[in-house]
């Protein structure tokens, strides 16, 4: 027995240059383009539910008015956010930072238990793209028509399809983008100056960039926006287990695929209940075959699964072949939908929920600040020790507030100034104040006092805020 090691050449084979034998593989490819089905089913008449609902949502808010302005309107140019009734600052962001973790929890639950149900039905890229999915198919034609079109040369036939899908997809993402920034500018006026000429050069920007964008993400990319560029596509992987509900094709029932006429026994002939109509193929928004398994590709949608019942419908066979299932269900075993970790993300979006409902109810609707001025301290006429601050008042609610002004904290203590302060709805109110006291009733030269402002209609409604009394140094 030799104790040499063994030695293999791994020298890689030489190149041919003849171009006979040589094979190369393009690593860049270029997008192939998809040309979809159309196809009807218990899953996209919900898709189109959902749809409808989220586009009434989205156009429809932002023409509401409420208390005398636009329900929805994010002011940042006063940095104040309207949701109806509520007035919202950038100090109270911290909500908005809670309803965002509160969401990408609810999502973290929503994909454990049931995949990528998100992308397939609510995902603004998914539903734009099925509009624009739709605008193809009546203006060029189902899938056979629309490849038979790009194939033939360009004619007046086809320039005016074309010409015809473009200008539907451009008037939907100029809806979009004018929708878009009516959110943060009054819808009403920013139609009518944006047609009459006079809106800023920024409105014009901001509609031109989203229309681009509304045009070129559900016109153009498509799928690519998916698999590319959507993060969730990447970390969504982990959070699946072998009992998340998936879109799967069931290969012991399928298997072995071929044609076959209706009626025959095909089991008989060793043929399962796919027949290799490549229907599922023809009708997903990605391209994939689910047949080969779950890919990174798939969005959950569910196209396949309308498609492929409606062909068991045909053949006679049994709805199911692709379904929403799991893997433990196709390896035969039991699938369990209560689990630790669908449990545990339960429990903490349940607390959070809690928690963020109790801080919108605990929200102050009155903002107070107090800052002391730079001067120390002064002597007044009367001998007094005086000290000079800078209130401000932020009235939080939709409608007029009266407010009372007092000080507390050092035994003689006088408040100079308004004690009573008028703050129109969603307004601010910046005043000076000053504080004095007797130099002999100063315990020591810095002392704690604060500012108490309570609502003259509310007394429940009070709020503090505390600052510094300076004074000579006491000996």
């Amino acid at each position: 027995m030799s104790n040499q090691i063994p030695v293999h050449d791994v020298t890689p084979p030489a190149k041919h240059t003849n171009g006979s034998d040589s094979k190369t593989v393009d690593l860049y490819a270029s997008r192939e383009k998809i040309y979809t089905r159309a196809f009807t089913g218990l899953f996209r008449n919900l898709r189109m539910l959902g749809g409808a609902g989220l586009f009434l949502l989205y156009f429809g808010t932002v023409w509401l008015n409420w208390g005398g302005h636009q329900a929805v309107w994010w002011n940042l140019p006063e940095r104040k956010f309207f949701i109806f009734g509520a007035t919202f600052w950038p100090q109270d962001f911290i909500l908005l930072s809670g309803i965002l973790i509160v969401a990408a929890f609810g999502l973290f639950f929503i994909t454990v238990y049931a995949g990528r149900v998100w992308c397939g039905y609510t995902c603004p890229q998914s539903v734009w793209t099925w509009i624009f999915m739709w605008c193809e198919k009546v203006t060029e034609g189902d899938r056979n028509q629309r490849i038979k079109l790009d194939k033939a040369p360009m004619g007046a036939n086809k320039f005016l399809r074309k010409f015809s899908k473009h200008t539907l997809w451009l008037l939907i993402g100029f809806v979009t983008g004018m929708t878009f920034v009516g959110y943060f500018s009054p819808i009403r006026e920013l139609v009518f100056d944006f047609f009459t000429g006079q809106a800023d050069g920024w409105s014009y920007f901001w509609v031109a960039f989203f229309t681009l964008a509304t045009y070129g993400n559900a016109g153009w990319l498509r799928e690519q926006v998916c698999i590319y560029m959507c993060p969730y596509a990447r970390f969504q992987s982990v959070m699946f287990d072998k009992d998340t509900l998936i879109v799967s094709y069931d290969p012991r029932r399928g298997e072995l695929r071929g044609p076959r006429k209706k009626g025959v026994d095909y089991k008989a002939q060793g043929l399962g209940d796919c027949i290799d109509c490549t229907m599922c193929v023809q009708v997903c928004p990605t391209g994939i075959d689910i047949r080969d398994g779950l890919q990174i590709e798939c969005i959950g949608c569910a196209a396949c699964i309308d498609a492929c019942d409606n062909i068991m419908d045909k053949m006679e066979y049994p709805r199911g072949l692709i379904s929403y299932t799991t893997e433990h269900n196709l390896s035969g075993q039991k699938t369990h939908k209560l689990r630790p970790r669908l449990i545990g993300y339960a429990l903490v979006l349940l607390a959070m929920i809690s928690l963020l409902v109790a801080a919108f109810f605990m929200r102050s609707l009155v903002g107070f600040d107090v800052s002391k001025d730079r001067v120390l301290y002064r002597e007044n006429a009367e001998g007094r020790i005086e000290n000079v601050y800078s209130l401000k008042i932020m009235n939080k609610d939709q409608r007029d507030h009266t407010y009372v002004l007092d000080a507390a904290g050092l035994p003689d203590l006088k408040l100079q100034g308004r004690r009573e302060i008028k703050v129109a709805a969603g307004d601010i109110v910046s005043m000076p104040v000053e504080l004095s006291s007797a130099p002999e009733q100063l315990p020591s030269s810095t002392n704690e006092v604060k500012f108490i402002l309570t609502d003259a209609d509310d007394a429940s409604v009070h709020i503090e805020a505390k600052s510094r009394f300076i004074g000579p140094q006491v000996r």
